[in-house]
């Protein structure tokens, strides 16, 4: 008993617990494609309960010690199989009305049943867990994932029994060296809340792969590459595209090969979303995928698809809904989609962080191209080194998993902060990564206007393939006759696109169009913003904020009640506020009037 007393007592003393669990991190660097591959699912019914004191951590409950060095029992407070259960993939905050705004560690666990089947590799992967997600299987603490919104994948083979425990330790706390960092514009919502999964390989497997159009090849070259992980990796790889009659063979040397082949496919758009399918074999391993193939370039001042001069359409949204919170079903993502083309819009920005990979393939598949971005939002600790390796290890999970999504078209690293050195540093850096990743898209970032020069200035956009404006005239900054002046004063050699703009509209509170926080007023802002935007020619892209309301608990006064009312629906999407028509109507006019001019 004494030395176990003393066991105790150290854990209670002891505050310096973290660093041990923060030395093994999970990153990009693990992660595996699963394109077509069979895949077991670990969603389901999960044990689970609150732990505000991230006692499972600190006592390390998850090592299950039910008995002293004498075999005498001993007093334990936790009994992981008579928690409650809840459904995973969930927000915590959803469940109860008592989880609503609860903010810390919570532990999963659930157990399951394991028997080899002829593979010699097996892998977790965990679609998204916010923020932290710490994972224990069978006793042993494998590893933390840094990040909400992105995937991490870890191996499990040498730690698989015929039985298996596994736990999750989420803690979704706001911390300002987080990206986001502690003061952020949504809902902080909690939880395992996205597929869970375990997936078989063999000893040597195809890793990660990609297909696209080559930059520059006018859709007539098509590229692939994949990475493989194992002892055998010095073989050849086929690719095959039965629709295009390829079967292309080429080298695999040290784990990677690449290869260009002439082909001319249908290419990729909104109108007309062909998609392939694609297989690559190596040795007896194969993925499969549906992908489009297009390509998207800045050229002087424009911006071009599949050579032809496009002006976007847009609509920002959350991944937020009433039911669910963040863990949006198939069914509210398609919704989604549908609502964005009734608006006439050709894309969506899914804002502010990387929204569920099913997303970006019913994108591919409906026809809606993506902005897709990374939550470096307002005042991070830009100096600081820990805080940018988890922005580029989120930017580099992301860009990874949808590498062969043509729907994507644009990559965001950050929404939003003011221009300073150590900004400029951490930026430029994201903007240099992406490039590195992939050469197929655009990047950009979301800036902020000087509003005591009424420029816009920002030295992030030398960096930047396109400049977004985010500007707020006629609502937070009541001149709207300075949007004009902003544009006069800025001297920009780069495409524009408008990417937030807009104004409260409570549902169904009507008043006169100066009555703040009413439809009316919210409606007659988009005249006034929509009529002078559409005659600033250096404009290439409008995108209002935002498709819906959603949570925000920064948004507290007797309209909003805990919502963001910016929305042109409102927050379950049943009612069309009356400035939904009218932007359907201007974004049909530009459709209708849009150029369509080739580039050499």
């Amino acid at each position: 008993m004494a030395d176990q007393g003393h066991v105790y007592e150290a854990h209670i003393h002891n505050d310096n617990y973290e660093p041990y669990f923060y030395n093994k991190q999970i990153t990009c660097e693990s992660f595996i494609a699963d394109g077509g591959r069979e895949t077991e699912s670990l969603n389901g019914f999960w044990n689970f309960h609150i732990d505000p004191y991230d006692t499972c951590l600190r006592v390390k409950w998850y090592e299950e010690i039910y008995k002293d060095i004498g075999g005498r029992r001993l007093p334990v407070d936790f009994n992981f199989d008579q928690w409650e259960k809840v459904m995973v993939p969930s927000c915590w905050n959803v469940l109860e009305d008592k989880y609503l705004y609860y903010e810390g560690p919570a532990v999963y666990t659930r157990k399951f049943h394991y028997r080899a089947k002829g593979e010699e590799r097996v892998f977790l992967k965990i679609d998204a867990s916010n923020y932290d997600g710490k994972i224990i299987l069978n006793k042993r603490y494998l590893g933390v994932h840094k990040g909400g919104s992105t995937p991490y994948v870890l191996e499990i083979t040498k730690y698989l029994e015929d039985e298996n425990r596994i736990m999750a330790v989420v803690d979704n706390t706001r911390k300002s060296t987080n990206v986001p960092c502690r003061n952020f514009g949504w809902f902080n919502y909690g939880g395992l809340y996205r597929d869970i999964e375990l997936t078989r390989v063999p000893f040597t497997f195809i890793k990660n792969f990609r297909v696209s159009l080559v930059p520059g090849s006018s859709g007539k070259k098509i590229k692939a590459s994949i990475m493989v992980d194992g002892p055998d990796s010095e073989e050849n790889a086929e690719l095959r595209i039965d629709e295009l009659n390829i079967s292309h063979t080429f080298e695999v040397k040290n784990g990677y090969g690449e290869t260009e082949i002439d082909a001319s496919p249908e290419l990729w758009d909104p109108d007309n979303p062909r998609l392939y399918r694609i297989e690559i074999h190596y040795q007896e391993d194969t993925v499969q995928d549906e992908v489009g193939f297009r390509e998207i370039a800045v050229k002087e001042k424009d911006i071009y698809l599949n050579g032809r001069k496009l002006f976007l359409r847009g609509i920002s949204c959350h991944e937020d809904s009433p039911v669910n919170g963040k863990c949006l079903s198939q069914e509210e993502m398609e919704e989604n989609i549908r609502l964005a083309k009734d608006l006439n819009c050709n894309f969506i920005r899914l804002a502010h962080y990387p929204h569920s990979e099913k997303m970006a393939r019913l994108a591919d598949r409906m026809g809606i191209m993506l902005w897709e971005e990374i939550p470096v939002y307002w005042a991070v600790d830009f100096p600081n080194p820990v805080t940018y390796q988890d922005a580029e290890n989120q930017l580099s999970e992301l860009i990874i998993r949808d590498i062969n999504r043509a729907s994507v078209i644009i990559w965001c690293i950050g929404n939003e902060n003011a221009d300073v050195d150590d900004r400029l540093n951490f930026m430029r850096n994201l903007v240099k990564k992406a490039h590195e990743l992939d050469d197929t898209r655009l990047v950009t970032a979301a800036c902020m206007v000087d509003q005591f020069k009424t420029m816009v200035n920002d030295r992030l956009a030398e960096y930047l393939d396109f400049v977004s404006v985010n500007e707020y005239y006629g609502w937070y900054i009541p001149y709207f006759k300075k949007l004009i002046r902003l544009f006069e004063k800025s001297h920009i050699d780069k495409p524009v696109v408008i990417s937030e703009f807009g104004a409260d509209g409570c549902s169904n509170v009507r008043g006169t169009i100066d009555d703040l926080g009413t439809e009316d007023c919210q409606l007659e802002f988009y005249k006034k913003q929509l009529g002078m935007l559409k005659n600033i020619e250096v404009i290439n892209g409008i995108c209002p904020w935002s498709l819906f309301d959603y949570r925000c608990p920064r948004r507290i006064n007797e309209l909003q009640n805990g919502i963001n009312i910016k929305g042109l629906l409102s927050y379950d999407k049943q009612h069309k506020k009356l400035v939904y028509d009218y932007v359907k109507q201007f974004f049909q006019e530009i459709k209708d009037s849009s150029s369509e001019e080739s580039y050499v």
